[in-house]
């Protein structure tokens, strides 16, 4: 189910309710980077939704904007199925 709510009311991108599995795809305002490595590291409010989804039960795999971007069809696959 594409935006599915939970019953608390959190907002999963892709879900699975039967199963609690769901997929949350972060785009760039998800993210800060590191101004010494570059590095990308999730936000709070993203910290925070992951520990919440957690404690309820759910299972989410994470996929981010520089993950995803400029990667062909097979290698999305592949993303997806090491998530």
């Amino acid at each position: 189910i594409f935006e599915y709510p939970t019953a608390e009311g959190i907002s999963l991108d892709l879900a699975e309710p039967e199963s609690k599995r769901a997929i949350e795809v972060g785009g760039p305002a998800h993210y800060l980077q590191e101004v010494s490595s570059g590095d990308y590291v999730a936000n709070g409010p993203t910290q925070f939704k992951a520990r919440l989804l957690r404690r309820l039960g759910w299972t989410v795999a994470h996929v981010a904007f520089y993950e995803w971007d400029g990667k062909s069809a097979s290698e999305r696959r592949e993303l997806l199925k090491a998530k």
